[in-house]
């Protein structure tokens, strides 16, 4: 006979995929100690760029327990942007896939909001909180103790199901819950196709990534002007870049996200060089309101394109 914990694990993961999630994993709160020297050295060897905030609250990052008071289980979610339709001109500058639409933090923090609501309701009062790449949160470990894939070279949280075009978000609540098994299979084996791909060698070694040397850093978080090592190096990214995650098998047969949540912005996947060019102001506001590109602001989009077309 099931218990209680196993029932509402079963009904939490249901409502999930009927919530819009594409997958769902339960982990017990506990200490990413496995992680602790990677973040450490990460960050002592300034990989982290102009992000000093990732420096920020250490310990909290590596225990979702700090983060939640009184918290006993994670509930992690996927939810596959892989887009069904692509940028139609081959010569206009690329957009990463996951901005083609809404930005994702509003549409994953309300579903999974949603999820709470449910939880609360339906099966027992609790406490809880929603994260979407928010806080010190690591999500991708989080996701792998949850069952929900490995972690690729390329640094990306993979599935085996939807690759790794994916949106992670996580419900930390003080419930406790019937726990999935850690995935522990790297899927990766000897392939180096995203570390032969990057153009900038952002890669440095299976699993990190220097952002000083990453495009998707440098086309979104960088306020500065692009170092000239970079600006040579774009291969026509303007926002984010995808080449690591083009390149991967395990992207090769993964399934569009038909979604009405992640129909690209009207007008985007047509745009042109030119209509890039002479995007102005107004434009962009009324174009990119709640997109990702809102994040980056005109002027920086503006930079890009300029670089784009030295």
């Amino acid at each position: 006979m099931k218990d209680r914990r196993e029932i509402a694990s079963s009904q939490i993961k249901s409502k999930a995929l009927e919530l819009g999630f594409s997958a769902c994993g339960i982990s017990a709160v506990h200490c990413l100690d496995e992680e602790r020297e990677r973040l450490q050295n990460w960050l002592s060897n300034g990989m982290n760029a102009s992000m000093a905030y990732m420096a920020n609250h250490f310990e909290m990052r590596l225990d979702p327990g700090k983060i939640e008071e009184g918290a006993k289980s994670v509930i992690s979610v996927l939810i596959n942007y892989y887009p069904a339709q692509k940028q139609t001109d081959p010569d206009a500058p690329v957009i990463s896939k996951y901005a083609y639409g809404k930005d994702y933090h509003l549409i994953v923090k309300e579903k999974l909001n949603n999820l709470l609501i449910f939880i609360q309701s339906a099966l027992s009062p609790c406490c809880g909180r929603a994260f979407v790449d928010s806080a010190p949160v690591l999500e991708r470990p989080l996701a792998k103790a949850a069952g929900l894939g490995w972690i690729g070279k390329n640094s990306l949280l993979i599935s085996k199901e939807f690759g790794s075009y994916v949106f992670i978000g996580e419900l930390i609540i003080d419930l406790e819950l019937n726990y999935d098994a850690p995935f522990t299979s790297d899927f990766c084996g000897n392939c180096t196709r995203c570390i032969d791909a990057c153009p900038t060698s952002a890669i440095v070694f299976p699993k990190t990534i220097d952002a000083r040397k990453c495009i998707s850093y440098h086309t979104i978080e960088n306020k500065d002007e692009l170092p000239l090592s970079i600006q040579k190096k774009l291969q026509n990214q303007l926002f984010g870049c995808d080449i690591c995650q083009d390149v991967c098998p395990w992207n090769k047969k993964v399934k569009s996200n038909q979604s009405p949540d992640f129909m690209p912005i009207e007008g985007l996947l047509e745009m042109k060089k030119e209509d890039w060019k002479t995007l102005d102001q107004v434009t962009y506001n009324k174009m990119f309101r709640q997109s990702p590109l809102e994040r980056a602001g005109y002027e920086r989009i503006r930079r890009n394109v300029g670089y784009l077309n030295e």
